[in-house]
């Protein structure tokens, strides 16, 4: 009896060491946590099996023997969790999965600690080396066997699918672990209990498998590092990245969501993500219609939206954009990354801002100028054109006949000058007053501009006397230009305001024109004009001095 005491302590402290090795020579990661609790709860059915033969009192024997069991019947369990880890399957195992899952473990668990009315285990002979076991016990046998049947039809599943065979070599060295230690403890069953009274007792077959079980676990362990090494650098780096990253598999469960996202959203591995639902009640930047249709599309395709999310009266503005992972034309998940503009939204309002206020700036200098160009239209316009009559002043004529005259001698272009002087103007004004005068004079320019053509220039020599350009006009042009306009003045009457009482008044002209072979050189326009204007003003002279309403014609050999 000795050796099968220390046999079940030599095997615990093998899987002991074997527990140290797996943790000192791996990363610590969910995965390894996860192992490392299922290795535990094997370490206890030999630690226990051992302790129940070093005494004698029963009740120490009972609680040892439960504890023993109680690691037995958490294995189903904890094998079932690992088995969904090393099948790459974890974001199944959200709240409500594992609540199904342990909840045949935890009433085992229940019914061993009670032990009701012996109906798990029993003493014999005064303690508990020799016991016997209740319904309760092949319950939760039963149990287990399911918990192993639902393992390894996940491992066949997992197997079934689009698994690296690397992984598919690991997964299956993990269940013929499970197969040996399966197999290990029916035989246990079966010879110590079923047949114990025809068949000789054999110690140590469960511990025995358990053992032999874990070589293969630790090796399919050491085979998933590489995998994990990967997965940890993996999700170091989508960890770092300042994007919201989420994973979907084709069902739309979270396979991955990272850090960031885990800040903007309350989601997490294993729960169901409905882009219906999440989009409902939120802001988004125009329809979410088109975004639904290329989500749910066949063939998949991109979409992108930009949603806003709410938290204690802070807004942030988030880009979703949703990229389908496809296999061989067939959908097998998606991304979906959620980048924070907030900040960058910030910068353009601002910016639009100031664009509109620089917009408006603009628009008030473009106002100004404007104003500014109207105003100067109007002092240039006072600048060269007579306040009383609206002709232009002789500054203004002067400056233009400087350039036409050069242009006329040079080409041989005819042209003419008209000067004339309103006939007894004085009179008008000490008869009637200045008002009349000033009336006279602007109904003289009105009528004279009437007869005029297009291209000739009125403009006011001084006082009552006017001056006119003609380009490209001859002798034979001329006079009848003078003429008619001789004839209208004298045709127009002006209103005196007195009782209805007219005015009519006769100019005076002098006109010169300047021919082909006529002109010379010139040197200076300034004084050649100011000859020309000395012998129309001659004229002019001579027509007055002559009667009045006359026209008389400059000599220019004078």
């Amino acid at each position: 009896m000795e050796h099968v005491l220390w046999l079940d302590f030599g095997l615990f402290i093998v899987m002991l060491v074997l527990l140290l090795y797996v943790f000192l020579n791996n990363t610590v990661t969910l995965f390894l946590k996860v192992y490392l609790i299922f290795h535990s709860l094997l370490m206890l059915w030999p630690l226990c099996q051992f302790a129940i033969s070093t005494t004698t009192e029963p009740v120490y024997q009972l609680l040892y023997l439960k504890a023993s069991y109680i690691g037995l019947s958490m294995l189903g369990l904890g094998w079932t969790i690992f088995t969904i880890f090393l099948a790459g399957q974890s974001y199944y195992l959200n709240r409500r999965t594992l609540a199904y899952l342990s909840a045949p473990t935890v009433l085992i668990v229940l019914g061993v600690l009670l032990n009701p009315g012996s109906s798990f285990v029993a003493p014999m002979n005064g303690g508990y080396i020799e016991r016997q076991y209740g319904p309760l016990f092949w319950v939760m046998a039963v149990v287990l066997l399911a918990y192993v049947v639902l393992s390894f039809a996940i491992m066949r599943n997992a197997l079934g699918g689009r698994v690296a065979p690397r992984h598919k070599r690991q997964m299956k060295i993990a269940m013929k672990g499970m197969a040996i230690l399966t197999a290990f403890t029916l035989a246990d069953m079966l010879v110590n209990i079923a047949l114990a009274p025809i068949l000789p007792i054999i110690p140590g077959l469960t511990s025995a498998g358990i053992v032999v079980s874990i070589f293969y676990f630790v090796v399919a362990i050491q085979r998933h590092r590489v995998f994990e090494i990967v997965r940890i650098a993996q999700s170091n780096i989508v960890d770092s990245m300042a994007t919201g990253v989420l994973v979907l598999d084709e069902h739309e469960v979270v396979l991955e969501a990272n850090r960031v996202l885990r800040g903007l959203l309350d989601i997490r591995a294993g729960d169901r993500f409905e882009v219906e639902e999440f989009l409902a009640p939120l802001e988004t930047e125009g329809s979410t219609e088109p975004f639904i249709e290329a989500y749910r599309s066949d063939p998949p395709a991109s979409a992108q939206i930009e949603i806003t999310l709410s938290e204690d009266n802070f807004f942030r503005h988030v880009i979703m954009h949703c990229e389908p992972v496809v296999d061989r034309s067939r959908l097998v998940g998606r991304v979906l990354t959620f980048q924070d503009v907030s900040e960058l939204r910030m910068l353009v309002e601002a910016s639009r801002y100031h664009n509109e206020a620089l917009h408006e700036r603009n628009r008030s200098l473009i106002a100004m100028q404007d104003e500014l160009y109207q105003v100067n239209q109007k002092l240039e316009y006072m600048a060269i054109t007579d306040g009383l009559t609206g002709c232009f002043n002789r500054r203004y004529l002067m400056q233009q006949l400087e350039h036409e005259v050069i242009t006329n001698i040079r080409y041989n272009i005819p042209f003419a000058i008209f000067l004339f002087d309103i006939d007894l103007f004085k009179s008008i004004n000490d008869t009637y007053g200045h008002l009349v005068g000033d009336e006279v004079i602007r109904s003289t320019a009105d009528v004279v501009k009437q007869s005029l053509r297009r291209t000739d220039i009125l403009a006011r020599y001084g006082g009552e006397e006017f001056t006119v350009y003609l380009p490209h006009t001859n002798r034979e042009q001329a006079y009848m230009l003078a003429e008619r306009v001789k004839d209208i003045v004298a045709a127009n009457r002006v209103g005196t305001g007195h009782n209805g009482e007219s005015v009519a008044v006769t100019i005076s002209m002098g006109v010169l024109t300047v021919e082909s072979g006529q002109s010379a050189l010139i040197d200076n326009p300034k004084i050649y004009l100011r000859d020309l204007f000395a012998k129309a003003d001659l004229a002019l002279y001579e027509a007055k001095n002559g009667g009045r309403n006359r026209i008389v014609a400059a000599d220019l050999t004078s």
